[in-house]
């Protein structure tokens, strides 16, 4: 290879702009002039859309223009005089602009001097203060200049114009509306001065106005357009070259009837024509227009379908491309494997390969692997030769001889084999974990094989699953794998810094039975568990030694525990009572290990489960590494397979026998809801239910029914759960973690309980009633959806119908939610990929803007971090206790000096923690010394690393557990009356950033005085809810008598709101209206005649009290001190009520807080909801996360969106933009400003094909590839 060639070009930067006419003459190598493509013997026409001058599409032709075969030739672009000028359709909304804000007449801007110098000075300014020209100033000098209707320069009348979709103008004079050509409006703009245009914002040298009407078009070449040829012998053009006919014929019949001086008519007709095959040859779905079609009536795809949206060359064939060396099939568990191991099938094995230099000491070992070639494995598929030949062994006949010549530098593509490193992965990938790399295991068989631990990372599980596996290429691209992709370096997660690979399933139960105090093991079973499990070492002293020596199964766990580690924790099968007796524990829940050695406890899913952080495994990860951490896992699951195979494990049918103890209780506890149903039922006849705020009788009916049947079917799985021993294998899953749920027993074994539609009890079906076997009106647990069976007895046609009804909603709900939650990742992922910590610690965007001065406030990566801390202090002192010998306790005085010489080491946090620890643990002057030392060096290897992509990291975190939460929108907090949007809808609503919550919510702390007794609180609240003359009368109506309004109050309303009649009176004194009062009566008349109506809308909706905004207000008290909810938010009229705290009350409407409160107080706001939504769901995600997101949606001192016109539609790149989502607009927009897109990104480095900036891509590394001359070393002095 030659020496230049191996330099890659970079591309500094993409300039945009707009192609002149002498330009695109220019480029062109051929005028088209024929609409024809191919004559009878499919030889191409000559200056037709196939010239070869174009490029070339057969194999063996040779390009005109540069003489390259199809594959070198990059394809030569030709052009189309046209006989009249055409408006380009993408333009027309910037002519429209430019026609009303430059003069009819000469051309000037229609601002005066004085308005044109200020605009001038404003335009400096602001570039000087900030670097650039906002849109927005733009704008206003834009409708300034439309404003004026006379020319300040010429004094030129100017006239409105109209613009009719797609590319029609007209001006209205005098003389009635006038169709402005396009040949009229080139003059105009060719009028215009560069001075003008760079006041709107224009860049005259990239873009004049008058470039924007076409005089000539280009034409792409054949590459763009390829031609194919049917089964049939027929050539299928493509929906371009269809396009560009039309336009060429018309063009043609234009240019002759110009020449023959035909009617005007019959040339407007025919312009118009033009016009339209040019604008749909732009774009083909412009508003006004009829889209163009195929005879088969499919819309065409022409330039501007085959850019945007998911199948546009955007992001189909530029943001992510196909890839060579890449196989796919169905993947199946082998607990055999190593966990960083990946079985592959020996077909793929043969048919994948990996580049191998040939050198001295593999020479030979090349030469069998050419010899055996393509089908015998090991063996080879290509040789590639020094001068870049590439040999196909699969046609040479003679492979020996072909061996033989192999020299140092050749290169073998080799059979891939044991111990390659290849990276597996599978879709759809939501964090970076779904794509790791692991070493190669050729197996037989047809399916990829891996270890189970695997699964969480991948989300994988084996019932058809399919996953995908590529082969790294490069040295280098191999050695990045290794360093950064390998399963072990990814047990941690960086979403919440615990371990995500881990035991699942049976390796759970196993363990459980394993180290259960029951389980004793004879030599025999022990020598074949720690064979399977490759323990080498010797076998511990039994247990029991007379009258057979046995070993217990936490003797054999131990074996596999590093000698000096000392753990204790509470196992998954903790009751919680309310004292715990640690060790004592009659469960044997309390797992305690001293020196490598399993004292007591069962080990379960909190001690080596995925997704469980402080687990045993997390521990020996943080504290011995992740090579540790493998092995761990790798004979653990040896072992624990081996011994669950050993002792079988089964869930009979039998097993869920209840007793008829536990029977009797179940049907019991469900009559007694019965009972209490048909109460309120009985009680919502009468009308004596008492209603819940808010809220209607019927569905405070509900709401009690619901709650009623719900702990019926609670107890009633609590009871079989609890009719059944710790022997009972479906138990043992529940309870250690392995599999299911309490409720799921309960719902084989007791009851199936209420199924629901929409949170709701099922009321659709048939008129009042959901199933033709009720009654009309039945509220009955059965007649609305309450299955008594459990799934052992099984359901009964109806019930079964019922249950089928919940099913469904399950399944549309799953579809719904992986939908909304891609697309929430895709926005995240979108606006934050291009930010990166630099090496000043700060984090920076693409451009070099600030978004965090220190990564996450403590610059802790949370991936190296201890579950979110920085250093686990309380752990390290408890270690240090463990391994110290007994000593003189350091000082107070010894401790605050040692942490001063650290504090500038440490971040304030880490210093108080540490101080409060030693101060307590009475350590010896060197158990200090050492505990401060390791937490230093704990802390400098949390810190994160300079070119992190952790804008990515945090995308993906927030985004990953949105495919986990419910899609259920509306919940009753607390006691059931607060309606509260939560789970996904309410995250999709922060990251939106919406103007208004749907379910707007406050939380109102009072003063000491109103927050001590209900009373008070009460008095705060009357004064807080919005009360309307509506809200505090039983009827409002019109007097038939004198068309005037009746209002009568409800007395009992007026008291709850606070309200008298005096308060009316004065409220309804008005100079419009007469008000008498006559006892709960008021009589209202107009003095002017009006329609009753209106007045009677007026009357009702007048205000009495409280804030507007705030619809029901409920009381309750938390922590000894009364607060008020309210539903409905006003934050700024809120704060002003006497008697509230405004330090303290908050709501869940951002925008509101940031216009009340300021920029940091919405940030603040943004991460406390966001975080209360995750923590709601049981999702366990790193604060720092969500920090980066609420810092990005709040960094410009406004809150942002994160979407197209937020965070993302205000990027610095171009390419990225367009990438994203409008695409053809950004590029036009652009193209007119003549932008300069530096590629400083990740999503436009994708596109150019260039190494992405973050991460190792921050990296560059500069070497000289020559020696350096003797000379200049001697003058250095150094050798």
């Amino acid at each position: 290879m030659a020496m230049e060639e191996s330099y890659g070009k970079i591309i500094e930067a993409i300039r945009f702009g707009i192609i002149s006419p002498q330009e695109i003459r220019k480029l062109s190598v051929v005028e088209i002039q024929t609409a024809d493509t191919y004559d009878e013997d499919g030889a191409v026409i000559p200056s037709g859309l196939m010239d070869n001058r174009l490029g070339v599409l057969e194999p063996g032709q040779r390009c005109r223009t540069c003489g390259n075969t199809a594959t070198r030739c990059p394809g030569h672009f030709g052009h189309i005089e046209l006989a009249v000028p055409i408006i380009h359709v993408e333009f027309t909304k910037n002519i429209h602009d430019l026609l009303q804000a430059f003069c009819r007449n000469c051309g000037r801007i229609l601002l005066n001097e004085k308005s044109i110098i200020k605009a001038k000075k404003q335009s400096e300014r602001i570039k000087s203060l900030l670097g650039d020209i906002p849109d927005t100033l733009y704008r206003s000098f834009l409708d300034q200049a439309k404003s004026a209707m006379q020319c300040p320069h010429c004094g030129a009348k100017q006239y409105k114009i109209e613009f009719v979709k797609p590319t029609v103008f007209y001006e209205h004079t005098e003389e009635g509306a006038q169709r402005l050509t396009a040949s009229m409006i080139r003059e105009r703009f060719e009028r215009i001065p560069d001075e003008d245009l760079r006041l709107l914002g224009y860049d005259p040298e990239n873009a004049r106005p008058e470039w924007m009407i076409l005089q000539v078009l280009p034409v792409p070449p054949v590459y763009v357009r390829p031609s194919i040829t049917l089964e049939s012998g027929i050539r299928s053009e493509d929906d371009l070259t269809h396009k560009l006919v039309d336009i060429i014929r018309i063009n043609e019949r234009l240019k002759e009837n110009l020449e023959a001086g035909a009617p005007t008519l019959i040339i407007q007709d025919l312009t118009e024509l033009l016009e339209y095959h040019v604008t749909t040859y732009f774009n083909n779905e412009s508003s006004g227009i009829p889209p163009a079609r195929h005879r088969s009536g499919r819309a065409l795809k022409t330039l501007s379908q085959r850019l945007k949206g998911k199948e546009g060359r955007f992001r189909t064939n530029l943001s992510g491309k196909r890839v060579d060396f890449s196989a796919r099939t169905v993947i199946s568990p082998d607990p055999n494997l190593d966990i960083n191991e990946v079985g592959v099938p020996l077909e793929i094995a043969k048919k994948l390969s990996v580049p191998e230099k040939v050198t001295y000491w593999n020479i030979e070992e090349m030469k069998e692997l050419v010899k055996n070639g393509p089908d015998k494995y090991p063996g080879a598929l290509y040789i590639v030769r020094p001068d870049g030949k590439r040999v196909r062994l699969e046609f040479v006949l003679d492979r020996e001889k072909i061996a033989e010549s192999l020299e140092p530098g050749f290169i073998v593509e080799r059979h891939l084999r044991d111990g390659d490193v290849v990276i597996f992965n599978r879709q759809p990938s939501l964090h970076r974990m779904s794509i790791m790399a692991h070493y190669v295991k050729v197996l037989p068989y047809k399916t990829f094989r891996l270890h189970l631990c695997v699964c969480p990372p991948y989300n994988a599980d084996f019932d058809g699953d399919e996953m995908n596996l590529h082969v790294p290429q490069s040295e280098e691209a191999q050695t990045e794998a290794r360093i950064l992709m390998q399963v072990q370096d990814q047990i941690l997660s960086p979403r919440f810094g615990g371990p995500i690979i881990g035991a699942i399933r049976d390796f759970i139960s196993a363990a459980y039975l394993l180290t259960r105090k029951s389980t004793l093991l004879n030599k025999k079973e022990v020598c074949k568990l720690l064979i399977a499990a490759g323990y080498e070492g010797s076998l511990p002293e039994p247990a029991i030694k007379e009258p057979q020596e046995l070993w217990t199964g936490k003797q054999i766990f131990s074996l596999f525990l590093p000698e000096d580690f000392s753990y204790s924790l509470k196992a998954n099968i903790c009751r919680n009572c309310d004292v715990c007796l640690r060790e004592e524990c009659p469960y044997d829940a309390y797992v305690v290990i001293k020196n490598g050695k399993l004292i007591s406890g069962v080990i379960d899913k909190n001690s080596i489960g995925a997704e469980k952080s402080e687990s045993i495994l997390h521990r020996l990860i943080k504290d011995y590494g992740t090579e540790t951490g493998r092995r761990f896992l790798n004979k653990i699951s040896k072992l624990l397979t081996r011994f669950i195979t050993m002792r079988g494990f089964s869930f009979s049918y039998e097993e869920l026998n209840l007793s008829p103890e536990a029977k009797r209780e179940i049907q019991q506890t469900i009559k007694q809801a019965e009972k209490r149903v048909a109460e309120f039922t009985e009680q919502l006849r009468k009308g004596t239910l008492e209603r819940l705020p808010g809220l209607t009788l019927e569905d405070s009916f509900e709401i009690y029914v619901m709650n009623e049947l719900a702990k019926a079917r609670t107890k009633a799985g609590s009871i079989a759960d609890n009719d059944f021993s710790m022997d009972n294998a479906g138990v043992v899953m529940t309870r250690s973690g392995a599999r299911g749920s309490t409720i799921n027993i309960g719902q084989m074994a007791a009851c199936l309980g209420q199924q629901s539609v929409r949170g709701k009890r099922i009321m659709r079906g048939y008129l009042n009633r959901a199933l033709p076997h009720f009654n009309i009106g039945d509220a009955s647990p059965r007649a609305r959806g309450f299955v008594y069976s459990s799934y052992r007895d099984g359901l009964d046609p109806i019930e079964f119908f019922f249950h089928a009804m919940g099913g469904r909603e399950g399944l549309v709900d799953t579809a719904v939610r992986t939908q909304q939650s891609g697309y929430m990742q895709r926005r995240l992922i979108n606006a934050m990929e291009h930010l990166r910590v630099e090496y000043d610690g700060t984090v920076r965007n693409s451009v070099g803007d600030i978004i965090q001065f220190k990564y996450g406030e403590d610059g802790v990566d949370p991936a190296k971090s201890d579950h979110g801390k920085a250093v686990n202090v309380a752990r390290l002192v408890d270690q240090i206790k463990l391994i110290e010998e007994e000593g003189e306790p350091a000082s107070e005085e010894y401790i605050e000096k040692r942490l001063e010489q650290v504090k500038d080491q440490l971040n304030p946090l880490l210093l108080d923690e540490l101080k409060t620890s030693l101060s307590d643990a009475k350590l010896s002057e060197k158990g200090v010394d050492l505990a401060i030392n390791s937490t230093v060096e704990h802390y400098k290897r949390a810190l994160v690393e300079p070119g992190e992509a952790i804008g990515i990291v945090a995308a993906q975190s927030i985004g990953e557990p949105g495919t986990q939460m419910t899609l259920r929108t509306f919940h009753y907090a607390g006691v059931r009356e607060m309606n509260v949007t939560i789970g996904l809808p309410r995250l999709i609503e922060i990251v939106d950033a919406r103007r208004e919550p749907s379910t707007p919510i406050m939380t109102i702390y009072l003063d000491e005085e109103h927050s001590k007794s209900r009373e008070k609180a009460t008095e705060v609240a009357r004064r807080i809810i919005y009360t309307t003359i509506k809200d505090i009368a039983t009827e409002v109506f019109i007097n038939p008598e004198t068309g005037g309004i009746i209002i009568e109050v409800d007395s009992a309303k007026m008291k709850e709101r606070g309200v008298t009649m005096d308060d009316l009176a004065v409220i309804l004194e008005s100079p419009r209206y007469s008000v008498r009062i006559v006892d709960d009566r008021i009589f209202i008349d107009s003095k002017k005649p009006i329609d009753p109506k209106r007045l009677l809308s007026q009357i009702s909706s007048i205000r009495v009290k409280g804030v507007p905004g705030i619809r029901r207000v409920l009381v309750s008290e938390e922590e000894g001190r009364w607060i008020i909810r309210t539903d409905g938010s006003n934050l700024p009229k809120v704060l002003e009520v006497e008697g509230v705290d405004p330090t303290r009350t908050t709501t869940n409407n951002i925008h509101e807080i940031a216009e009340t409160l300021g920029i940091e107080a919405a940030r603040n706001a943004l991460i406390r909801e966001a975080s209360a939504v995750l923590e709601e769901q049981g999702l366990d995600v790193d604060l720092r996360h969500i920090m980066l997101v609420a810092d990005i949606m709040s960094v410009t001192g406004e809150i942002r969106q994160i979407g197209r016109h937020g965070v993302s539609g205000e990027k610095a790149s171009v390419l990225a933009r367009a990438a994203f989502e409008i695409t053809i607009p950004n590029i036009v927009d652009a193209a007119i400003r003549g932008e300069s897109d530096n590629l400083k990104g990740v999503t436009e480095n994708v596109i150019v094909g260039q190494s992405v900036p973050i991460g190792t891509g921050l990296v560059d590394i500069y070497m000289s590839a020559m020696p350096p001359k003797s000379s200049e070393v001697k003058s250095d002095g150094q050798s």
